[in-house]
């Protein structure tokens, strides 16, 4: 690891100790609940089938009147899904349908491909086991199963079973409120006129896209001027106002880098510069108190370089936000692939080398991986997590990280 950095294992291990969930609740229609984080874990007021039903389309007998096939039933009733039918009488059986309950007094469901309608009769071809094609009280769910835990956020399926229980409301934790801004005389947003020596801020759009996904709410403050005392206000306005603040650039040791000394002189620098490429200045700390009514925020500031903000915020402010959100937090999952392609250069920090899956079962490289290359990070579909100090041959297996892993 280089001299004086922080590993990047350690840098997350110290920031995520540094989350603090948000406290506040609401209570939301469980229709309008997918991508909220639930705060209270939920359990079931019922079994769930709440009664015995039929697995298949065919008929409910009773067993003793099936002792072996060839019997002939009058079949004398029908069950539809939604309807309840009369107990089974000896010596009948009744049209079932999946879904319907099964009649008191029936022991087992005859598949129809087992049984021949006979005019108001059925015979049974094939003698049923006893309990075939019954889902019973309570096999998915029993009254008082937790079905949802508490922090966990909510997917379409997850709502869809809390509404299989009749719960018609859940409880979630208020949405994160993060803060954007960015600083740099030089940025111009696209629709301006671009004077020489300017460029287009294409970071305001990359990290409040990936902030979005987070399910964030989402508060861009816009670009700030290379000016301490600008900087800090801002700082005091977006920690009266978040729980959280991410900027973009300013965060290294160049004689206009002002977001540094402004979070030290709004609050705490509590870790600086990680030893990863791309990615090294990265900051984080805490701002407010005093002058922003006791309200305080934690801070984290991103490379200015594009490719080095969009890998920071997938790497340490997505998991952030999660333990800030209250999520149960699970790590992105990597998957062991071959290289096509060689990385002759070992560096002595742990590299996030943008890359995409080929046709024939590797990965492919971006033939530039400079972090000032945002075009690196739209041809790519992940993360290549490469050691420190490791040179990659064609052929070798590496760690390689979807960003559909690293968006949820």
């Amino acid at each position: 690891m280089s001299k004086g950095l922080l590993s990047v294992d350690e840098a997350l291990e110290r920031l995520l100790a540094g989350a603090r969930a948000v406290e506040e609740t609401e209570e939301v229609p469980t229709l309008s609940a997918t991508d909220r984080v639930l705060a209270v874990a939920q359990r079931s007021a019922m079994n769930v089938p709440p009664m015995d039903n039929s697995a298949m389309d065919g008929y409910a007998v009773r067993l003793a009147d099936v002792s072996g096939p060839g019997v002939r039933l009058r079949v004398a009733q029908r069950i539809m899904a939604g309807a309840v039918g009369a107990e089974l009488a000896p010596g009948t059986a009744a049209r079932i349908f999946t879904g319907a309950p099964v009649p008191h007094g029936a022991g087992a469901i005859v598949m129809q491909e087992h049984a021949t309608e006979d005019g108001d009769g059925v015979v049974i071809d094939e003698v049923p086991a006893a309990g075939a094609w019954v889902r019973r009280t309570g096999i998915d769910i029993r009254s008082g199963d937790v079905i949802l835990p508490a922090g966990q956020r909510l997917r379409p399926q997850d709502i869809g079973l809390a509404a299989s229980v009749g719960i018609a409301a859940l409880p979630v934790r208020r949405r994160v409120r993060l803060g954007l801004f960015f600083t740099g005389d030089e940025l111009v947003m696209p629709g301006d006129a671009l004077p020489p020596g300017r460029i287009y801020n294409s970071n305001r759009f990359t990290l409040n896209g990936l902030a979005q996904l987070t399910g964030c709410e989402v508060r861009d403050y816009g670009i700030v001027p290379d000016s301490l005392e600008v900087t800090r206000a801002m700082l005091r306005r977006a920690a009266a106002e978040c729980d959280l603040i991410v900027t973009s650039g300013g965060v290294s040791v160049g004689d206009a880098d002002f977001v540094k000394p402004a979070v030290e002189a709004e609050g705490e620098l509590l870790l600086w510069r990680i030893a990863m490429k791309p990615g090294r200045p990265l900051a984080f700390g805490r701002v407010g108190g005093a002058l922003t009514g006791g309200k305080s925020a934690a801070f984290i500031g991103l490379p200015g370089n594009p490719v080095a903000s969009f890998v920071t915020f997938l790497w340490f402010v997505r998991p952030f936000v999660m333990r800030t959100q209250g999520m149960n937090l699970t790590l992105p999952l990597g998957i062991d692939v071959r290289a096509d392609f060689d990385w002759p250069e070992a560096d002595a920090r742990r590299e996030f080398l943008r890359a995409r899956r080929n046709g024939l079962g590797g990965v492919d490289l971006y033939p530039t991986q400079d972090s000032s290359v945002l075009m690196s990070t739209s041809w790519s579909d992940g993360l290549i997590d490469n050691p420190a100090g490791r040179v990659i041959k064609r052929g070798d297996v590496v760690r390689f990280y979807p960003y559909a892993e690293l968006y949820r």
